[in-house]
């Protein structure tokens, strides 16, 4: 077990070096989240209460930690696990004591760091400079968080799959970036979609887990509501690891 730790604490030192010599990755992890807030709050302080009953602060905030998970986990680690595969680091790791499982978790494991911190900041921060108060359930908040960054990780690898090259990685992970912004609740609060669009994109990967984060904001959702979005997210951490598993290439598209 220590000697498991070990391997993972090297990996996840050897990925911060790395991740701190690529100027654009560090500004998607660092900088990109903070301009999506302002972006976020801009868009959602002209929708009315009547469609918003949470307020345009805590949709922010909201929206905002959804924001921050998929900038900083999902995008740049889509990024750096194609870019260690091209250049041979994934192959190379292979042939040494590192599980599969290990690699992929050493390597994730500074975007998920920064991204937790992140979202510590701006829920202290935020609620500060928008007198939203604390969070109304700070764990389920917490259980929100993790269950994201637990679906997002398999599901950077995966698109890797189909990311030939670093340059074009900002291709392949905008379907995904864009379909979870708009439909699960992040640069669109789910109460101002129709009931037909909302009750479809309930079943979207991260609809799931931003229903834990907004219920833990916002106090709202009943005990029904978050079986449901508790399962619908484990059911897609499932499909995503398995998928991960079955498709990830470890060495480069040729």
């Amino acid at each position: 077990m220590n000697l498991a730790h070990g391997r993972l604490a090297a990996l996840g030192r050897a990925e911060l070096t790395l991740l701190g010599r690529n100027k654009n990755n560090l500004f998607i992890a660092l900088l990109m989240p903070v301009m999506m807030v302002f972006i976020l709050r801009s868009s959602v302080s002209g929708i009315g209460l009547d469609d918003l009953p949470s307020g345009p602060a805590a949709a922010t905030l909201v929206g905002g930690t959804g924001m921050v998970l998929m900038l900083v986990v999902y995008m740049a680690l889509v990024s750096a696990y194609t870019a260690r595969r091209e250049e041979l680091v994934l192959k190379r790791l292979r042939t040494g004591e590192a599980t599969d499982l290990e690699i992929l978790t050493g390597s994730s494991l500074p975007p998920v760091v920064i991204a937790l911190l992140q979202v510590l900041v701006l829920s202290v921060g935020g609620a500060v400079a928008l007198d939203t108060g604390a969070p109304e359930r700070p764990l389920l908040l917490l259980a929100g968080v993790l269950t994201a960054v637990v679906l997002l990780v398999p599901a950077a690898a995966l698109t890797t799959a189909i990311t030939r090259n670093v340059e074009s990685a900002g291709i392949t992970t905008l379907p995904f970036f864009l379909l979870s912004a708009v439909g699960s609740g992040m640069m669109l609060p789910t109460e101002v979609l129709p009931d037909p669009v909302a009750d479809v994109c309930a079943f979207l990967p991260m609809s799931g887990a931003m229903e834990l984060i907004r219920s833990g904001w916002t106090g709202t959702g009943g005990a029904y509501e978050l079986a449901g979005a508790a399962l619908n997210a484990l059911a897609w951490i499932v499909i995503s690891v398995f998928a991960c598993t079955r498709w990830f290439r470890w060495e480069p598209r040729r």
